[in-house]
């Protein structure tokens, strides 16, 4: 008889997925465990194998479709010569849109789509473009002495020598730009303007971009965070010369550790002191989550969005062992090639902004997670030491604290221990 096959949950925050490959094609007898298509969820692109075996006799959601969570996808039968005429597939269907008018046609379009979170009632005001122009018209391309007069030599040797010759003025009769004034005029340096090229669209031209599955969920979900946690912020700077230091030595020695993992090192540590800070809120039932274990996500950006992929039980790793498993979760994390309990989950964040070169950013809380520490990059300034003004290498670093589980002081030691580590980054390596 035939059954029916629904798009799969294959994550906790997945509410839709796309099929990217299809790896079976109708009337294939498919056996269980077998591979049948690849789906691109909120966090990566996953395989999903039969647990039936069975006929393909449907495709309903083809390649590069998107589909619900347990919404019909494919019908199967048990033998093939079963009849599918007339069997409506199970599953649930996507919400129904306003109708979509296109070409004097109305077209009933369905969609899934993230809920909205509200805030008091209040909703962000709907994107409405710009009115058309009832008339454009492109500026004029510039031609040589139509804004400034000049003469015919002056001219020459201007373009010869990158001279902007609007920049001069002139000495000659009718402030007339000559030869002998282009000692006195700017270069025509890459920045001006090329008075040849004129803009082809009008004012306020655009075009709409579909969110990728990772994308829709990162909006969803930093949204509600922003709109709903309560975010207070810390901030500390500090000093990272001994910690350069020791990994230019270790670098001369063939160990190539990050300074990411010596902030994943001390942090484990510190969240071992402060595990008021390794800790949730649990927004369904208003109670604190408390973790047993400390498990570090690290946030990388994967061209289609963010994704955080776990370094569980950071506190019992060394550096080494934290450089290796990094680096591997990182790199599999850019092929979307991670399990789902590589990053479903974590019990604190860590985003490092630092190789972009940012001097201080602030970061949105992962829920439930309560706390997130953004990093920055190493700064070289100047700073008084032993009552001596030098020039010290500093980072500064602030975590993002929900205040419904964290207090201001509790932040602040944390910061504090933290910087106790990273200050003296030899107890690191022990």
């Amino acid at each position: 008889m035939p059954f029916t096959l629904t798009m799969p949950k294959l994550s906790p925050t997945m509410e839709e997925g796309t099929i990217t490959k299809w790896h079976k094609k109708v009337g294939d007898f498919v056996k269980a465990g077998d591979v049948l298509f690849e789906v691109a969820t909120d966090k990566a692109t996953v395989e999903h194998a039969a647990l039936d075996s069975g006929f393909l006799r449907k495709i309903l959601i083809e390649d590069g479709k998107e589909a619900i969570v347990n919404q019909a996808v494919a019908i199967f039968t048990e033998k093939m010569e079963e009849s599918i005429e007339g069997y409506k597939p199970e599953g649930i269907a996507k919400e129904a849109t306003a109708p979509v008018v296109k070409e004097g046609k109305v077209e009933e379009k369905t969609e899934a789509r993230a809920p909205t979170p509200k805030a008091g009632g209040l909703q962000q005001p709907a994107f409405v473009p710009e009115p058309p122009l009832t008339k454009f018209e492109s500026p004029k391309p510039y031609k040589s002495g139509a804004y400034v007069e000049a003469s015919p030599l002056a001219k020459k040797l201007a373009e010869e020598k990158g001279i902007d010759i609007t920049s001069i003025k002139g000495s000659g009769p009718n402030n007339r730009v000559m030869s002998r004034d282009l000692a006195l005029g700017q270069p025509d340096l890459p920045v001006s303007f090329d008075r040849n090229k004129v803009p082809e669209l009008a004012p306020g031209t655009y075009e709409e971009e579909a969110l990728s599955p990772i994308r829709k969920v990162i909006a969803q979900r930093l949204q509600e965070s922003k709109t709903f946690i309560p975010h207070f912020y810390v901030s500390q700077e500090i000093s990272v010369d001994l910690l350069v230091q020791i990994r230019e030595e270790l670098k001369n020695h063939g160990l190539k550790i990050s300074v990411n993992d010596f902030i994943v090192r001390a942090t484990s540590l510190a969240l071992r002191s402060h595990p008021e800070i390794n800790s949730g809120f649990n927004s369904v039932n208003g109670t604190l989550i408390r973790f047993k274990t400390i498990d570090i996500a690290v946030a990388v950006s994967i061209g289609s969005g963010l994704i955080t992929p776990i370094l569980r039980h950071a506190d019992f790793k060394n550096l080494g062992e934290i450089s290796v498993q990094v680096k591997d979760l990182i790199a599999r994390a850019k092929i979307g090639k991670l399990a789902r309990e590589e990053y479903a989950g974590g019990s604190f964040t860590i985003s490092n902004m630092g190789m972009f070169g940012v001097n201080n950013f602030i970061g949105i809380i992962n829920p439930p997670q309560a706390c997130l520490l953004a990093v920055s990059a190493i700064i070289e300034k100047p700073v008084v030491k032993q009552g001596q003004i030098v020039i010290g290498k500093t980072m500064q670093l602030t975590i993002s604290a929900d205040h419904r589980v964290v207090d201001g002081a509790d932040a602040a030691k944390f910061l504090g221990t933290l910087q106790k580590y990273l200050e003296n980054p030899s107890i690191l390596l022990i």
